[in-house]
């Protein structure tokens, strides 16, 4: 196993065959191996640092109705709500005040925010907060929707893939959703420049060992600046409601596996992981993250905004959230910044590359 990951770490991808034997032979030596080589490269690349990114939930509406989420347009229990501009304002206000240099406004896919409506809305925050990065999670949408985001000053798009296997999309997406679909957005997205995440979840229903194979692969495909994975876990008013939620053990161990994949990714230590246990987001980061993702929505939406059962810090006020997940990063020996956090390129990746592009001068001088 420690051979496995040493290549994993030397060559950045493995053969399907050699992934498998990794993911099903794994044990806790094997995983301890992998934490510290995934530490190291992390810590190479990154450092200490810890970024944190202000979370607004801003629209719990969502026209689709995918079989795993909370707020699904069939879930006739969710209540609903839209935050108005001078909300997302305020939120991005009291974050800035408490150090936040990056605000993901994430939402269900709401027809009630136009491309105006949010091009107005990003082009009010950058305005307020010009050395802040903003990065929508927002869903799919065309390449000319894409582009006018883009210029209107957001940064980043955060757009988790879910399943990179067609056959298992399938069985978590209605008919009208496909994963061509949302590969096309992703790669759109890429086009534009913008700075890309995709992710999946950890043992959804009727996932398979091949199918975890089929996301690293995807993600290595696509060379994403940030990957988002986390547990699934089920909500109550779901077709998926009495499935078994993901393990923390696979999460962890698939975040150190990403992190030798992509030396230089944005990988958080997610919400999920906390709420399935009270050190998951610690562990997160011992297993090669370096994101955490503190709420500042109103505190009158957040039990709304529910994708799964449980979640976790959905009373705390956001000042209260960032002095205790600072205390759990400083008990980890790193260090949550304020800073926005922006990716940085794998430096072997770098280097190779300046190789190659001196080769390439000497070899056209002689």
């Amino acid at each position: 196993m420690k051979a496995l990951i040493d290549k994993l770490r030397r060559d950045r991808v493995l053969s399907r065959e050699k992934f498998r034997a990794l993911l099903e032979n794994r044990d806790e030596d094997a995983a301890s191996y992998l934490f510290a080589r995934a530490r190291e490269v992390r810590e190479g690349v990154y450092g200490k640092d810890v970024y944190m990114r202000g979370l607004i939930e801003f629209t719990n509406y969502c026209k689709n109705d995918c079989y795993y989420c909370g707020i699904r347009r069939s879930n006739d229990g969710a209540e609903r709500y839209r935050l108005t501009e001078a909300q997302i304002l305020d939120c991005c206000d009291k974050g800035y005040a408490l150090g936040f240099r990056t605000f993901v406004l994430q939402g269900g896919e709401d027809p009630y925010y136009t491309d105006a409506r949010m091009c107005a809305i990003v082009r009010a925050v950058k305005e307020k907060h010009p050395d802040c990065a903003v990065t929508l999670s927002i869903g799919e949408k065309s390449y000319e929707t894409y582009k006018a985001f883009r210029e209107a000053g957001a940064d980043r798009y955060l757009l988790r893939h879910e399943t990179a296997n067609d056959g298992h999309y399938k069985r978590l997406h209605p008919p009208e959703l496909s994963l061509s679909n949302r590969k096309r957005c992703l790669y759109d997205l890429k086009a534009l420049g913008y700075q890309v995440g995709c992710g999946f979840m950890v043992g959804s229903p009727y996932q398979m060992i091949g199918d975890i194979i089929d996301d690293l692969l995807f993600c290595r495909e696509l060379d994403p600046e940030m990957v988002g994975i986390g547990p699934f876990i089920p909500h109550h008013d779901t077709p998926f409601r009495g499935e078994a939620a993901g393990t923390m053990e696979l999460t962890l161990f698939l975040l150190g596996v990403l992190r030798l994949m992509l030396p230089g990714v944005l990988l958080p230590a997610t919400t999920a992981l906390g709420t399935i246990h009270p050190l998951g987001r610690e562990k997160g980061l011992l297993a090669g993250a370096n994101v955490v993702m503190p709420n500042l929505s109103p505190t009158g939406v957040r039990k709304k905004y529910l994708l799964y059962d449980n979640k976790i810090c959905t009373g705390d006020e956001a000042a209260e959230c960032v002095q205790c997940l600072k205390r759990r990063i400083d008990s980890t020996g790193y260090t949550l910044v304020t800073a926005r956090g922006d990716y940085k390129k794998d430096p072997e990746k770098l280097t190779a590359k300046k190789h190659l592009t001196r080769k390439k001068e000497v070899n056209a001088h002689v």
